[in-house]
């Protein structure tokens, strides 16, 4: 039998170090003991990804040694992608460490910070807030940056990175209330931004009453809920600005904010998806969108400012996916009378079944897109088959003059009707349309 050739070894070092820039730096490293020729292949990886909790516990300085052989093996090498986990307890070096590393003019960089101390006197931990390097904040490298658990500071200079693409922050704390504006305000090419705020943090103050995003490119923004570990009774509320123009696509998930403030009117806004509950609407900032999703919170809120105020009109909405609560069908003609132009409808109903009579429904008013351009309704999630649900769906099919189609999403939650009862009653209505499909999904 001819000796077996090692036909992986025989690719050149480019390759071959492109082909460990996949992997975690601890895997690369493993492959050091193969032969000779790998021995210090691990050093040439234009990629760092380290986990620093891998690293034997309370030895940080094996982490620092570790830092400083890479980063001394080839001092003009360059590191284009960089994941660091720097562990639960503070490291002390490890931040001058990662100033370096941002030296070496990285495309990308991932950084969770130290959330504990530890106090060599009583050998307690404390909560711990890492700020990250100054230099961070003139890199002009990066294109993609994500911040987790980190201090950003206010920048004694100007914030100027003119490469940086995507940014996502998550349970960051900032110095005042100015620094993430001046933060993404010195990134003139940004598209995309994620904020989650860690709303229980033990660092947030007097500085986090206001929260301001300007930008000229931003293009997708998203603030969704994260629950962090609670080290207050209490969680913080804030105001949250947004003057964005350009923006196409928003996600707003966190329910904590006093306020939210569109500063004018996004005319180039796709999508929306809403989950949250206002303390200030901003309907007419978004009231360009072309496709919405909104919460069963978010309906209940719309519903008690329309008691109040007049909806502004959603003129370009075509496509609207919403979970209403069952006791509050009454106000669905009228939300939808503020889409004229609506074509495609995905309903949730959420029942109570023991619903007050004040809560029974009766849908009559049709709404001006029923008439001319509602086209498909999708009824989601349908578990039960009452007298509720046939309701609603023959109220589509009698006065959706162009409807096309009703999909019925029935899940498999146990019915006393079967399937094909529930679409042979649905066939039984007289359609508006006459030649409107009853599908199912």
């Amino acid at each position: 039998m001819p000796p077996r050739c090692d036909r992986i070894s025989e690719l050149p070092e480019s390759l071959l170090t492109h082909i460990l820039s996949f992997l975690p730096t601890s895997h690369s490293v493993e492959t050091s003991v193969l032969s000779t020729r790998w021995k210090n292949l691990w050093l040439n990886v234009p990629s760092l990804d380290l986990n620093c909790d891998h690293f034997p516990y309370r030895e940080g300085y094996v982490v620092i040694s570790f830092f400083d052989r890479l980063l001394q093996f080839d001092p003009d090498s360059r590191l284009l992608k960089v994941k660091v986990k720097c562990g639960s307890v503070e490291i002390k070096g490890l931040k001058d460490r990662i100033s370096t590393v941002i030296q070496r003019g990285p495309q990308v960089l991932d950084v969770e910070s130290c959330t504990k101390y530890l106090d060599p006197d009583t050998q307690t931990y404390s909560p711990y807030l890492e700020f990250m390097p100054l230099n961070l904040y003139t890199s002009k490298t990066l294109v993609s940056l994500k911040l987790t658990r980190s201090g950003v500071e206010d920048p004694p200079g100007f914030v100027c990175m003119p490469c940086l693409k995507s940014m996502t922050l998550v349970a960051v704390h900032f110095r005042d209330d100015v620094t993430l504006e001046k933060l993404v305000s010195g990134c003139p090419v940004l598209e995309e931004l994620t904020l989650i705020r860690d709303i229980y943090s033990c660092f947030v103050g007097e500085v986090d009453r206001s929260m301001s995003v300007r930008s000229g490119s931003l293009k997708r923004l998203r603030v969704p809920l994260w629950y962090g570990l609670s080290c207050s009774s209490s969680s913080a509320k804030c105001r949250l600005e947004i003057d964005a123009p350009g923006l196409e696509h928003m996600v707003l998930g966190e329910d904590q904010f006093e306020s939210i403030v569109v500063h004018e009117k996004l005319t180039s806004l796709f999508m929306v998806d809403l989950n949250i509950k206002f303390g200030e609407l901003f309907l007419y900032g978004i009231s360009s969108v072309g496709h919405m999703i909104i919460s069963e919170k978010t309906l209940k809120a719309l519903e008690l400012y329309s008691r109040v105020e007049l909806i502004p009109k959603f003129n370009n909405l075509s496509r609207l996916e919403a979970v209403f609560p069952g006791n509050l069908l009454q106000f669905l003609p009228a939300f939808l009378e503020c889409c004229p132009n609506l074509k495609h409808l995905i309903l949730e109903v959420v029942y109570l079944r023991e619903m007050d009579e004040e809560d029974a429904f009766e849908l009559t008013n049709v709404p001006g897109c029923f008439l001319s351009t509602l086209e498909c309704v999708e009824l989601k999630r349908i578990h039960d088959w009452e007298e509720e649900e046939m309701r609603v769906a023959t109220y589509f099919l009698e006065n959706a003059a162009v409807l096309k189609k009703l999909t019925l999403s029935l899940t498999d939650y146990p019915r006393l009707i079967s399937d094909e009862e529930i679409f042979v009653e649905v066939n039984k209505v007289t359609k508006r349309s006459p030649t409107c499909q009853i599908l199912p999904d």
